[in-house]
């Protein structure tokens, strides 16, 4: 699932797909690490009340809440706040430690798109959000992985936005990221090694759910919608947990 896209000269002659027969998988089939960027974009910092933040909001997701392109976001039988962030997804192709930012970019394979689907009651039990992002199936990612070389350096310049049921909710660029992915490379591996099949999200930009008056969560029967420029429109409905 790292490989490059196929060259388009061997689909020539292909038989086109029916799009109902393909079942959608992550694009990494076992990512041993799921880190997680909040409030790198400033004005989604400051529709919370935040300040940007001097460090990183780092913070790690488990694999068990990741689910691919058209599978169902599940919202848990225990809140109804399940909240929306369109995200960048950085996966990493080669291990790396002690990057520096003139070589950082070339420890990464490619990018996808990223829902960093939240339960907003929970993360805010505590200090720490771990636990509002790892319910199970709310982690959208996919469709598929652009091989680094066929975007911008850092995938820099490219429009972001989600959709709830058509409604454009979010709309910003990601060269307004406060924190670039050559950066955020570089201070992960001060601390850890990254290793192929990592995945990085960087961060989502303002129009959240939460922060809207009234507030707007997902329901059950919407469709969520994230698109990056050059990178894929990742497409999920949402549905209830079952008891």
């Amino acid at each position: 699932m790292l490989d490059a896209a196929p060259d388009p000269a061997l689909l020539a002659g292909a038989t086109p797909l029916d799009p109902a027969a393909v079942r959608w998988e992550i694009p990494v089939a076992h990512p041993g690490k799921i880190i997680c960027l909040g409030l790198n974009y400033a004005a989604h910092a400051a529709e919370g009340g935040n300040a940007a933040p001097e460090y990183p909001s780092f913070f790690m997701r488990g694999a068990t809440s990741l689910i691919a392109h058209g599978a169902p976001l599940v919202r848990p039988r225990v809140s109804d706040k399940l909240d929306f962030e369109a995200e960048l997804a950085v996966v990493i192709g080669r291990r790396a430690r002690h990057l520096t930012e003139s070589d950082a970019l070339a420890a990464v394979a490619g990018y996808a798109c990223f829902n960093d689907g939240t339960l907003r009651d929970y993360q805010r039990r505590t200090p720490q959000w771990t636990i509002g992002k790892n319910f199970d199936g709310t982690g959208a990612f996919g469709p598929w992985l652009v091989p680094a070389a066929q975007l911008p350096p850092g995938a820099s310049g490219l429009k972001i936005e989600s959709r709830l049921n058509g409604r454009v909710m979010q709309s910003d660029n990601t060269s307004h990221m406060i924190v670039t992915v050559a950066q955020a490379l570089v201070l992960l591996t001060e601390v850890l090694t990254l290793e192929p099949g990592d995945v990085v999200a960087m961060g989502t930009p303002s129009g959240v759910g939460y922060a809207r008056k009234p507030p707007v969560w997902m329901q059950p029967g919407d469709r969520i919608e994230i698109e990056i420029e050059g990178v894929g429109l990742l497409s999920n409905p949402v549905a209830q947990e079952e008891s």
